[in-house]
């Protein structure tokens, strides 16, 4: 079925004119004519009746209206939702991330600009959230230490700095400067699973410098480690972009080498022209993204 025949024929019921059906379809009226006629021949059955002052739809014509009118219809509305979509009036944006901190403040930004939005946000470790994005389970995520690769698109977000988690009533939580790496050694440490980012990076970090902290208790979140540490099992560690506002604990910078972790947005290659996609990274590179307040963390130059 010649789905223009069926467009011209459609033209023709709604406006009752072979001329307004030209207008419409932004085509000649011969070409409106030839498609009426050829699909008219092809099924050997008459659609229109030409009058003097108009067109009038014969029986089946009627019938046959009724049905593309639906159709085309559908098809409008279709138009309509891409139209919306592509001027951000509507849409749904998935986000993932492995932390919340960076991501709210852009999901923020976003809903201000465009309220028509919707976004979905799943919250994992790192891996599971450089995993959701590879698969194109999600749209966007935010990463941490993820390492380039072909088909994935990286935009630097900022930096942290791994800073250790004490009880507010602990002799560390009282030095602005922040304790020295080999500090470390030997103490009773509570921390995240070793898959995890801070985990990793401290770890790296203590083998470079052969510090070796006692590590009692090991959690599978920083929420965990947090109510560990107000607890007085042990010392924690934690990004500086993830400090707690516990008034139970105290986070004290670490001075030392390979303590800083990298941020970055990220999408697949491919699909960074859609627009969705770029309103989002647009917000990446805005002042507040990353809190220029705290000494620890400071904004990667792009």
């Amino acid at each position: 079925m010649n789905l223009f025949q069926l467009r011209a024929f459609d033209a023709v019921a709604r406006e009752g004119s072979f001329t307004r059906a030209a207008a419409r379809l932004f085509i000649s009226q011969p070409a409106v004519t030839g498609h009426i006629k050829a699909l008219e021949e092809h099924y050997q059955i008459p659609l229109l009746r030409r009058t003097a002052r108009r067109v009038e739809l014969t029986e089946e014509g009627a019938r046959l209206a009724a049905i593309t009118r639906a159709i085309f219809g559908l098809v409008d509305e279709a138009q309509t939702l891409l139209e919306a979509n592509r001027q951000l009036l509507s849409g749904r944006l998935e986000v993932a991330a492995d932390g919340p901190h960076l991501v709210m403040p852009m999901i923020a930004s976003l809903r201000a600009r465009y309220p028509g939005i919707t976004v979905n946000l799943r919250l994992g470790n790192a891996q599971e959230t450089l995993a959701a994005l590879l698969a194109e389970h999600v749209d966007v995520a935010v990463l941490t230490e993820a390492e380039p690769r072909n088909g994935l698109h990286l935009h630097p977000l900022g930096e942290s700095r791994i800073c250790a988690l004490v009880p507010a009533s602990h002799p560390w939580a009282t030095l602005p400067k922040g304790i020295g790496l080999e500090q470390l050694n030997e103490v009773i440490m509570v921390l995240r699973e070793p898959g995890s980012i801070t985990r990793r990076t401290f770890d790296d970090a203590c083998l470079a410098t052969n510090v070796q902290p006692r590590v009692l208790l090991e959690l599978d979140s920083r929420e965990a480690v947090t109510e560990a540490v107000a607890a007085e099992l042990g010392v924690g560690v934690v990004s500086s972009m993830e400090v707690s506002q516990d008034p139970r604990v105290q986070a004290v910078p670490i001075r030392g080498e390979g303590l800083l972790n990298r941020h970055m947005l990220g999408c697949m290659e491919r699909r960074r022209s859609l627009r969705l996609i770029q309103a989002f990274f647009e917000l990446a590179p805005m002042r507040g993204l990353v809190p220029e307040q705290d000494a620890t963390i400071k904004p990667l130059r792009t």
